[in-house]
């Protein structure tokens, strides 16, 4: 793993990936798709951020046909780890975080309703 702490809090200090990674946190595995909705942000720009996660082996990809979903990597050091979870647990109720959260809860529960519909 070439991630270290220096990279990995740069990484966590730019707000979009910070944004994409606490909804990774809470959410577990997510599309590029859901994130883009999520935070309002172009399809580019989120695969660039994403493509600087999963060059520090911060996130792991999964490809479902055209689709590429994204988590956390389990394999984190334990410390890198610890800190995706306490910062989630003291920003995730705030300010953007939070109406990150409530969207992507929106757009999830859509879905499961039109899979039921179904």
């Amino acid at each position: 793993m070439n991630l270290n702490n220096e990279t990995f809090f740069k990484m966590l200090s730019d707000n979009t990936r910070l944004r994409a990674l606490m909804l990774m946190q809470r959410m577990g595995e997510l599309c590029v798709c859901e994130l883009t909705q999520t935070l309002s942000l172009s399809q580019p720009k989120i695969s660039r951020h994403l493509a600087q996660l999963r060059e520090y082996e911060i996130v792991g990809t999964r490809r479902e046909g055209q689709w590429m979903y994204y988590r956390i990597n389990p394999e984190l050091p334990v410390w890198a780890l610890a800190v995706l979870q306490q910062t989630l647990a003291g920003i995730g109720s705030s300010g953007q975080f939070y109406t990150d959260f409530i969207s992507l809860d929106g757009m999830k529960n859509k879905q499961m309703q039109q899979t039921v519909v179904k």
